[in-house]
């Protein structure tokens, strides 16, 4: 028995163990372990999911544990679930944004697991732009979970090229006989994120404004690479409720900045941003933070909600 076909083994016992009978795995990919031609890995979340397709091809097999349309921060594990990260060969994760996949993978699958936030330093979760001093409940949690950091990095095309890059290295380990494979593949991907970053550079060079009003603080990575600056309604955490001294606030810097849209995400409800908007005659828009993808996504993709975001944004922010 080869090294893979042991892990395979072992890992489904586990997972029969941990799913009380080896329930039968019932997320978008099917059940973990199925085909054993291809590396099966589980990603935590769309942004993941999509890089770890365009670098393995069909040499992977990828299931996602967050389903189109729900919001990935609310992860809780089925016990499916869970036996899909204990038969992964490779689990693709960004340790603190989900604590029950976290406990998941450290109970489960820590020698097998990428965490990809030891890829590249994570920004400090109030670095940059206009943000609440203050933090309770949840909001608190997760940051502290975080350790008082931003988790949204591949809003940043530069810093998900240099995680996709040490992926293809990871998934080479797993596969060595198609290590060259997923490096060609992960160097395709790193030149489509350049021309996407010089997309986003070009674009929004020269504008009549550069800040931004957004329902959720998801864009820090975006606006300091972009030089714009981010006016955060509502924290890292999306659902969380701003108080109205907040809002208050942040209708004051709209007023300041002539803001002409604040914008809300797809996951989440707009009503706040339509409050804020109301209140100081501004128009909404979506700018999609790609924490996933809509249930009626289509053939949407990273790539291309990144390109309409640049689009909201200019139109925006008056950039010609």
């Amino acid at each position: 028995m080869n090294n893979r076909a042991a892990v395979r083994t072992l890992a489904a016992t586990t997972a029969a163990l941990l799913a009380l009978g080896g329930a039968a795995a019932c997320s978008s990919g099917g059940p973990a372990g199925a085909d054993p031609q291809r590396v099966d890995v589980v990603a935590a979340f769309y942004p993941l999911q999509f890089i770890t397709e365009r670098i393995g091809g069909d040499a992977v097999r990828v299931t996602n544990l967050v389903k189109p349309g729900a919001e990935p921060h609310d992860l809780e594990l089925t016990p499916s679930q869970v036996g899909e990260v204990s038969q992964a060969e490779v689990v693709v994760y960004l340790k603190g944004f989900q604590p029950a996949l976290d406990e998941a993978v450290q109970q489960n699958a820590a020698d097998r697991s990428f965490d990809v936030a030891t890829v590249e330093p994570l920004r400090d979760a109030a670095a940059g732009g206009h943000q609440h001093e203050g933090e309770e409940g949840e909001e608190a949690e997760e940051t502290a979970a975080l350790g008082g950091k931003d988790p949204h990095f591949w809003l940043d095309p530069t810093r998900l090229a240099t995680v996709a890059d040490q992926l293809a290295d990871r998934l080479g380990k797993a596969d060595p006989d198609r290590a060259a494979d997923f490096t060609s593949r992960a160097e395709a991907l790193h030149a489509d994120l350049a021309k996407l970053d010089t997309e986003y550079a070009t674009g929004l060079k020269t504008c009549q404004r550069q800040e931004i009003v957004t329902s959720h603080t998801a864009f820090g990575y975006l606006a300091e690479r972009y030089g714009l600056e981010q006016v955060g309604i509502t924290g890292l955490t999306p659902e969380s409720e701003p108080s109205p001294q907040r809002l208050a606030e942040v209708a004051e810097e709209a007023r300041e900045h002539k803001t002409t849209t604040i914008f809300f995400e797809t996951l989440v409800s707009p009503k706040i941003a339509e409050t804020i908007a109301a209140e100081v005659g501004a128009k909404t828009a979506v700018l999609d933070p790609i924490e996933g993808l809509t249930e009626d996504g289509g053939s949407a993709d990273y790539l291309s909600v990144m390109r309409t975001n640049l689009q909201a944004l200019r139109t925006a922010l008056g950039c010609s």
